[in-house]
């Protein structure tokens, strides 16, 4: 990886006593070495990637401690890691995005947990959910019910989620139960404080290997007809140890009103932040977040603990449960637990709060004020209700003054990425062949769906967009297109695509763009990564280094595919032609396009420090800058619709005479070429130009530069 986590690093060693500042995800990475792990893998994604790729990095670190630390191809493998806590006593630990990525390791958490586990494990699971998700609306919570997992949701304040990190390793042990930890964005990202403990190297590791291996123990195995007996063991022993735990160990927290005793609030851990702010929009809290409201705080969300329950509402008037998500899980079992002890207590939870979308400040407020105006009417004074009514008259006022909806702000490919041009190409080789079905995956590639491109029919799944074209292929009279990143073609799409697709004799057209990182969630390294050796070889060199590897190609040819392209993906005549042949070939079978262009960011962290080694040394540097000749410009702006890249714009047309404004190329561009590529291609205006900038010029370039501009202003008119 080419992102630098050294000062995070350093902050992994601190010892006793020593206050440890920054990120939520980061500090849950100290509270796991704290906590004596001895093995820690994963799948990278939002919001968790960082608690992964700080441990990579810190491999020299690690390897002190005696931790082992596994990038792992996907999130199955990663799950199936933690096999190792089933016999022996060592303590381990996954991190993945979820729920997607929980939905990739479903088939190894089940069989982990039916034998349940003698070493602590705790699975560190983003749960991106909400208004700045990236993947669908659902929740981890129901494999914890399905398959008998603990659930962590920590309060988001750095010294609770570290201590529910070491608690939940011992709550592992005490139960044989496998624990999840979710962990929302606003908890990952959240910032504080910390007292710091000195890590703990395992008892078992790299260090101190295990000497013989466990005996031979049935009962251990997820296999019929033994996974009987464990499924009485988890409600018979397993559930009852953990509630005892819980329980003994106040790991959720009960904050008494301070003057509204009478009502009640239960709240997941992870939404108290979000509760505290809304209670102090009508002064029910304090900035130090006492609340006029008794607050009972769920730190663990599955199991529950009834007499913790039960205790908290029996002296209540009401109570509004906070659960965000749905189906609604907590609050089902609790009106039922209030139901079977005939408890009378009012309940009130999705009744009074939207039963889908994140519990932001101002929903969570709107559901309070409903539940207060109905058993205390006049906790809320009028004043305080003003806010709610403002936000709602500012987004009439906002809209009415444009005359229509504020216009969505999608996200975009960064600037110079190598997927953009392809799909440019793409749209290009549409106009010869027609339309065509396209089947999308997760990616970069993904953010094709927003305008200009607007192309994808279906994304069923990291790596999947090969096998998802499978019922639709043999049905369409044209050929249809598969789109994937190389991250997705190792974490599922050679297996589930590649290798169905050859041995099923399909007609098919993938397209894999190799720009060698796992990039959307950070470019983490993989296979086919450039490496260490090319980089450093190559460090001077601007073009790409991703022709560098080729075990992509390797790869396909080894499984069987025939008929294998690859295309540089800024050559977007060369990419249309070749799209073009593939839905026209007469070949009959899979069809694989490798487009190849190196990651930019990753392109611009390597060259960047280069550049300004050389103009710190005085050096000569030539850079290309591209731009619009705006008296040739036609203001038809073709160029921007078949493009889209943030740096190609629009301005007011300097002719007092045209009305149209015309495109110009902003700071910022990179140079990558398209705009230039895109106008040979697609016999657009001839108003784009390519200059070279020199920083340092030589004494002949100055002398000649000074000669060409004397030159330009003799011939131009006075």
């Amino acid at each position: 990886m080419e992102v630098s986590f050294h000062e995070e690093i350093k902050a992994l060693r601190m010892g006793h006593g020593e206050v440890f500042r920054g990120e939520g995800i980061l500090a849950i990475t100290k509270g796991l070495l704290q906590s004596g792990v001895a093995y820690v893998g994963g799948y990278q994604g939002a919001p968790v990637s960082h608690l992964l790729d700080v441990m990579v990095q810190a491999k020299p670190y690690m390897d002190e401690l005696g931790v082992h630390v596994e990038a792992c191809s996907n999130e199955a493998s990663a799950a199936a890691m933690l096999g190792a806590s089933i016999h022996y006593p060592i303590r381990g630990a996954v991190t993945w995005k979820s729920i997607v990525g929980t939905n990739v390791a479903a088939d190894a958490l089940s069989n982990l947990s039916s034998p349940g586990v003698t070493g602590g494990v705790l699975i560190v699971v983003g749960e991106d959910y909400g208004e700045g998700a990236s993947v669908i609306q659902e929740r981890t919570h129901a494999y914890a019910l399905k398959s008998g997992m603990c659930l962590l949701d920590p309060r988001p304040e750095l010294g609770q989620m570290v201590n529910m990190v070491e608690q939940g390793f011992r709550l592992s042990e005490a139960s044989n139960m496998p624990v999840m930890m979710e962990l929302r964005i606003r908890a990952c990202h959240v910032r504080g404080e910390f007292v710091a403990k000195t890590n703990q190297a395992p008892l078992l590791s790299k260090k101190n290997l295990i000497a013989e291996p466990a005996g031979f123990d049935y009962m251990r195995l997820a296999h019929p007809p033994v996974t009987f007996a464990q499924e009485k063991r988890k409600v018979a022993h397993r559930l009852p140890a953990a509630r005892e735990f819980i329980q003994a160990n106040k790991l959720n927290e009960h904050f008494p009103g301070s003057q509204h005793k009478h009502l009640g609030l239960i709240v997941q851990g992870g939404l108290y932040n979000t509760l505290i702010r809304a209670l102090q929009q009508f002064d029910l809290a304090d900035a130090f977040g006492v609340s006029s409201v008794s607050i009972l705080v769920l730190n663990v969300t599955y199991p529950l603990v009834p007499d913790e329950l039960v205790d908290f509402c029996k002296d209540k008037s009401a109570v509004l449960l906070l659960e965000e998500g749905q189906p609604e899980y907590i609050e089902q079992e609790l009106a039922l637990m209030l139901r079977r002890l005939d408890l009378q207590t009012p309940l009130h939870g999705k009744d009074m709060l939207p039963s889908g979308g994140e519990y932001t400040a101002e929903v969570m407020a709107d559901g309070l004020l409903n539940f207060l105006n109905r058993h205390e009417p006049n906790a809320v004074p009028t004043s305080t209700q003003e806010w709610l009514q403002g936000n709602i008259k500012r987004r009439q006022e906002v809209q009415a003054m444009l005359g229509t909806p504020v216009p969505a702000r999608p996200p975009s490919m960064c600037i110079g990425c190598p997927e953009r041009p392809v799909f440019s190409a793409l749209k290009l080789a549409q106009e010869t062949v027609g339309p065509v079905h396209i089947s999308g995956d997760i990616g970069c590639h993904a953010l094709a769906t927003f305008e200009p491109f607007s192309v994808g029919h279906s994304i069923l799944g990291y790596g999947m967009s090969l096998a998802s074209r499978a019922g639709v292929s043999p049905l369409m009279k044209r050929r249809v297109l598969s789109v994937m990143g190389d991250g997705g073609f190792w974490h599922n799409g050679l297996l589930t695509g590649v290798q169905s697709a050859l041995f099923n004799g399909d007609d098919a057209v993938l397209l894999i763009f190799k720009n060698g990182y796992t990039s959307a969630t950070g470019t983490q390294d993989i296979i086919n990564t450039p490496t260490e050796l090319s980089k450093e070889i190559n460090s001077d060199k601007r073009e790409s280094l991703v022709h560098t590897n080729h075990v992509i190609e390797s790869t396909l040819k080894g499984l069987g595919v025939k008929w294998l392209k690859t295309v540089h993906t800024y050559e977007v005549a060369q990419m249309q032609a070749t799209l073009t042949e593939a839905f026209t070939t007469d070949f009959q079978g899979l069809k694989v396009i490798v487009a190849e262009g190196e990651c930019q960011l990753e392109r611009q962290r390597r060259i960047k420090p280069w550049l300004a080694s050389l103009l710190a040394k005085g050096q000569r540097v030539e850079r290309v800058k591209y731009g619009v000749d705006e008296d040739v410009c036609n203001g038809d702006h073709a160029c921007i619709r078949l493009s889209g890249c943030p740096t190609l714009t629009l301005k007011d047309n300097p002719d007092p005479l045209k009305v149209d404004p015309v495109a110009t190329v902003i700071d910022g561009c990179v140079g990558c070429g398209l705009c230039g590529e895109n106008a040979h291609a697609a016999t657009l205006c001839p108003s784009f130009y390519r200059a070279e900038v020199v920083q340092n010029p030589g004494q002949w370039e100055r002398m000649g530069a000074r000669l060409q501009t004397w030159f330009t202003r003799f011939l131009q008119p006075a």
